[in-house]
């Protein structure tokens, strides 16, 4: 019998001790700003990619079964990052959770309410078993800065908006999270006092373990307010869905002009399946919209990119109100064309040396052009690689000398399936006009050049 109590004991041990390995493989690097100041990393000095998606209200609408639906699919599509808030735009601190639970008790953001808050650990903890980071904002930036007219969403000042940092910082010390303050709001000096106030709440509660940004309105940058604050660790742009072809690569390029040097990237641009400027007569941002946002933003500089739908963000549903134009059930449009095609972008990337990537238009000798024609390229530092983005399949001119070794190869990488073909190699010595297979709206095509001397694969997509 005592024997058999001993093998018992030491059955339970070794399922506490495989149970804890299993929880320890599953947890996420943290993250930090890489040595040149561009790029985020892993702890080990490894490459970060940021390939997000705004799922706004992850921690209120979804039930645990949706959550799980959700995260599956993300993470099955090559996403690294959900950006999700805390306390909502739609439902914010005023309405239950799935789980019937308020976030806090009596608007208090002294008193969150433990039963809301193991609903989010689930949702984080599910999100870090799939190695997705979540990208988590404390509040909508409403409840800081409220809309005319709304003054009751204001739930947030510099004397309780430390607590509510600290808060959260302790909880999630220990968990992949990156912080975003703010939440589609430009904030006023005041109100830069209590951002200010929770970021270093936030800092006092995990130990300055994650890193920091800010969301702003559309067509804004985080740098236009908080260039000159310590917590802001990379700056984001939100590049918005007012029209097509937003020039977020002027966006992005002006963030990566600025001192002090930081990361930054287009934290919301155009949404697929959403009305252009709102207005149903406009029709709807498709895929091709989305793909011209990452492939401009990224090749400007960004070191990542986020991208949105519509129905997602707000889990639409027969029954539940549209919002924004909303027409698409949520979980069809898990898989709407853009979202499976985002992975290729960060595919494209990952495939060249990663660390010295910068945007170089003097590449182009014809025009970069504008609007729904604008090209935009990037390169290697020391010129071993280019990639050029055309998209509407157009001739565009390369001035070859300047990239590396004495021969180029070139390839024609397909944003839409990522998969790519050779075109042909030739002399590093002149100009060169270069035709990809096909042309016109939606036929955008990445034009590659590598120096033959590094033999490198053709790019290809995750599959």
């Amino acid at each position: 019998m005592h024997r058999s109590l001993f093998w018992i004991t030491v059955c339970l041990l070794c399922a506490a001790a495989l149970a804890a390995n299993d929880a320890a493989a599953q947890s996420l690097p943290r993250l930090k700003v890489s040595e040149n100041h561009r790029f985020l990393v892993k702890e080990d000095g490894t490459p970060f990619f940021w390939l997000g998606d705004t799922v706004w209200e992850l921690f209120q609408r979804p039930n645990r079964e949706e959550v799980n639906l959700y995260l599956e699919t993300r993470a099955s599509q090559q996403f690294t990052v959900v950006q999700a808030v805390v306390l909502g735009e739609i439902c914010g601190a005023s309405a239950s959770n799935a789980e019937g639970q308020l976030p806090l008790k009596d608007n208090d953001p002294a008193q969150p309410n433990e039963a809301y808050f193991a609903h989010v650990d689930y949702v984080v903890n599910k999100a870090e078993s799939l190695r997705l980071y979540v990208g988590m904002l404390p509040t909508w930036g409403d409840h800081v800065s409220p809309l005319k007219g709304d003054e009751a969403r204001r739930i947030f000042t510099p004397q309780n908006a430390a607590g509510y940092g600290e808060f959260l910082g302790r909880r999630y010390r220990d968990k992949p999270i990156i912080w975003i303050l703010g939440g589609d709001h430009n904030p006023t000096p005041e109100e830069i006092l209590t951002w200010r106030a929770m970021a270093d709440g936030l800092n006092r509660g995990d130990g300055g373990a994650h890193l920091m940004t800010y969301h702003p309105r559309g067509g804004a940058s985080s740098s236009q307010f908080l260039n000159a604050e310590s917590w802001l660790d990379f700056d984001m742009i939100q590049s918005g869905h007012a029209r097509r072809d937003a020039a977020n690569y002027s966006m992005i390029a002006a963030d990566y002009a600025k001192e002090p040097v930081r990361p930054c990237l287009d934290g919301e641009p155009n949404y697929e399946d959403h009305p252009v400027n709102w207005k149903l007569d406009n029709g709807y941002f498709d895929d091709y919209d989305v793909r011209k946002a990452a492939y401009r933003a990224l090749f400007a500089g960004a070191f990542g990119h986020t991208y949105g739908a519509n129905p997602v963000w707000q889990f639409y549903e027969s029954g539940r109100k549209p919002i924004t134009g909303a027409r698409t059930p949520w979980r069809g449009a898990l898989h709407l064309a853009g979202a499976d095609q985002m992975q290729y972008a960060r595919a494209l990337l990952e495939s060249r040396p990663f660390f010295s990537r910068v945007p170089d238009q003097s590449l182009l000798v014809s025009a970069p052009g504008t609007g729904a024609d604008h090209v935009q390229a990037t390169r290697d530092a020391d010129g071993s690689y280019a990639f050029v983005y055309l998209p509407t399949g157009q001739t565009v001119e390369i001035d070859l000398r300047k990239l590396s070794g004495p021969r180029l190869r070139a390839a024609w990488f397909d944003p839409r399936t990522g998969t790519a073909q050779i075109s042909g190699e030739y002399a590093n010595d002149r100009p060169r006009e270069f035709t990809p297979p096909s042309d016109g709206p939606g036929h955008d095509w990445v034009l590659v050049l590598d120096d033959v001397n590094h033999d490198r694969p053709l790019p290809r997509g995750q599959q």
